[in-house]
């Protein structure tokens, strides 16, 4: 393992290809960091729930010969959570404003570290097949989805890709109720229950379309319409938190952005450079 790369980080980061058993001892792990270092394999595993193979191909599913070396990296990592001064969600009134950007900073930096829970590889090249072999693009989602929506729109044009939205929910109803099989209905909604993009999704899939849905709860209304799921994260991180869902869906956008890039790097790469080309004239010149 790369010293750079926090255990947190790792085992999030290959959460989504683990088994159930290993995701469960995971997830013990995750939540007990500052005491699974001074635990032997047999009471990880008890605690967790989970055999003690179980816990060995956890350590060697993230990369380490066994459950030893693993033991050493939770002892490696409690020293440095330890010896940090900022790493809460919790907003209170005892804040200062000179404290927000380290704050803001942490906060975002640990939702995306969550986010590579439940997000894999195979996922997103699932979306980009779906992305690329559309005939149309529909992006939908309201309010503060709005932003990611524009986002995501924006970047598959340049990239030349029939992608629409609309921000009037009128309009997305019509746009949903006119796709067929071979569309995409991509759906952004942080909650998962806002009513016009829950419904809009459902037409979508009713008219046919493959679906792809940016959320942060798995279990929420709007994942049954969900071909792929993309999910930000499974839990609530403080009140007012979409401040911070922004931060995850945006840099989903960038992952399927990429993602179709390097599925075809010297087309998409010509196509980005003749879309700058046309532009070009709307900035000012050195």
């Amino acid at each position: 393992m790369s010293e750079a790369i926090s255990l947190r980080l790792l085992l999030e980061s290959r959460y989504a290809s683990l088994r159930p058993s290993e995701q469960k001892a995971a997830d013990y792990i995750l939540a007990h960091l500052s005491e699974a270092g001074q635990m032997t394999l047999a009471q990880t595993a008890q605690r967790a729930g989970v055999s003690q193979p179980t816990v060995i191909r956890l350590a060697r599913a993230v990369g380490f010969t066994g459950f030893r070396t693993f033991q050493m990296a939770l002892i490696e990592e409690q020293g440095r959570r330890s010896s940090h001064v900022m790493h809460g969600y919790h907003l209170t009134a005892e804040e200062t404003v000179a404290s927000v950007p380290a704050h803001i900073v942490s906060t975002s930096i640990r939702s995306l570290e969550t986010m590579l829970k439940y997000i894999s590889g195979e996922m997103i090249e699932r979306c980009v097949e779906l992305i690329r072999s559309a005939g149309k693009i529909a992006v939908f989602g309201v309010e503060n989805s709005v932003v990611t929506c524009r986002d995501l729109c924006t970047k598959l044009l340049y990239l030349g890709l029939p992608c629409v939205f609309y921000e009037d929910c009128y309009l997305q109803k019509i746009v949903a109720g006119s796709l067929t099989e071979h569309d995409l209905a991509i759906g952004v909604s942080y909650s998962g229950s806002s009513r016009d993009t829950v419904d809009v999704m459902e037409t979508a899939r009713k008219s046919g379309a493959r679906t792809i849905v940016l959320t942060n709860f798995r279990d929420s209304r709007i994942a049954q319409y969900a071909d792929v799921l993309l999910c930000s994260s499974n839990e609530q991180l403080l009140y007012g938190d979409a401040i911070f869902s922004r931060t995850a869906q945006i840099a989903i956008v960038d992952m399927l952005y990429w993602g179709v890039i390097l599925s075809d790097y010297d087309r998409y790469a010509a196509v980005l450079d003749r879309s700058s080309q046309i532009i070009c004239d709307k900035a000012y010149t050195p």
